[in-house]
Formats: C-alpha cells, sequence, structure tokens
C-alpha cells in the first residue's frame, strides 16, 4: 500500500478529510486507489489531470470514462497551455523568453498558429475570444476546467465560456489540428498517462 494511504484513510474516516482526489495519476494509479479505498468505505471525489486540446492522454487512456462511470468528476489543468492557446502569442509575439512557458511554447509556436486560426474561426462564429474556445472545449468534454486569472476580464471569459456550446463538428475540427499537429506539451513535473 502507498504509504500516505494509510494516514490519508485515517483523516478520511475521522471526518478531518471530506472528499479525496488524486493529481497527475494514470488510470492503474487511480484503480489501485479506489480498490483500496473501497475496501475502508472510502472512494475517491476527483481527479486532477493536465488535460487540453493538445494534451488529451487523460481520454485516450480511458481516465475520462473511468470518472464518468464511477461518478468521479474530473478537474482539468493547463486548458490554455499556459496562455499559449490564448490567441495572444504567436511567432511575432512569443510568451517570456526568460520564463518556463516561453521555453516550453516558444519552439513550437509556429505549429500552436495551426489550432489558434481553427479556434479564431470558432470564436468568430460565437461572437468570443479566442480563449473561450479551449474552456468551451474543456466543458463539452465532461470537465471541469481550472483556469488561472490574474485579471478580471480573465474571469469574465471564463464565465462566458461556460455558455458556450460548441458543436460536434467544431470540436472535431479543434481535435483534427491537433492531432496533425502531434505535440507533446507533457511538463516535467507530470508522466504520460497512456
Amino acid at each position: 500500500m502507498w504509504k500516505w494511504v494509510t494516514e490519508l484513510i485515517s483523516l478520511a474516516k475521522s471526518g478531518k478529510i471530506g472528499h479525496i482526489g488524486l493529481s497527475n495519476h494514470n488510470l492503474a494509479e487511480i484503480k489501485e486507489a479506489a480498490a483500496i479505498l473501497e475496501k475502508e468505505g472510502l472512494k475517491i471525489s476527483s481527479i486532477q489531470n493536465h488535460y487540453s486540446i493538445l494534451n488529451r492522454s487523460s481520454e485516450d487512456s480511458g481516465i475520462l470514462d473511468y470518472c464518468k462511470e464511477n461518478g468521479i468528476t474530473f478537474f482539468s489543468y493547463m486548458v490554455l497551455e499556459q496562455g499559449a492557446l490564448s490567441g495572444k502569442y504567436d511567432t511575432n509575439h512569443p510568451l517570456p523568453e526568460n520564463s518556463d512557458r516561453g521555453r516550453t511554447y516558444n519552439p513550437i509556436l509556429q505549429q500552436i498558429e495551426k489550432i489558434v486560426a481553427v479556434m479564431k474561426d470558432i470564436a468568430g462564429s460565437h461572437g468570443v475570444n479566442v480563449a473561450q474556445i479551449p474552456v468551451a472545449w474543456a466543458i463539452a468534454k465532461g470537465t471541469l476546467p481550472i483556469i488561472g486569472v490574474t485579471k478580471s476580464e480573465q474571469v469574465e471569459d471564463a464565465v462566458k465560456a461556460t455558455e458556450i456550446e460548441l458543436s460536434v463538428d467544431e470540436i472535431m475540427a479543434l481535435e483534427n489540428v491537433a492531432d496533425e499537429m502531434n505535440l507533446n506539451v507533457i511538463r516535467g513535473w507530470e508522466k504520460i498517462m497512456k
């Protein structure tokens, strides 16, 4: 048994922990944790993994389906890929050079521009900002996106994204372009979910 699980079970049974969630675990690990918790009369309430149009490994590996089948909330983080999918950055306007974001995304901005172009078309047809499309996509996929904000208009954008209903064709267009790009945006602290 994982070392931390014994302490977690004790705290959950005492009522000090109301809900149990896991982050950055693959499907085998999630199932193992669920089996351990079930023996103790407990369950996983939520999973939090990196999930975006460019990184659908939690979907491809069956984690999203497992969550739906077991009533587990899936929180998607990095749906905007740290701003790279916001429409704000491109090869002429890169992310800050001396940042982890810049080192990760600037080398692939030319490719990212392809999906941003599709997002611009979709955003235009809905009368919204580009940054709202990846959020609306994550919601359409049955996840709850975690959005990092630093400005009030970003909060407003996130709220408006909840009102966008993407069509099946729009979702497929986004995913087809992402599949063609075949980018690896898994970060150093994450594991591949497959």
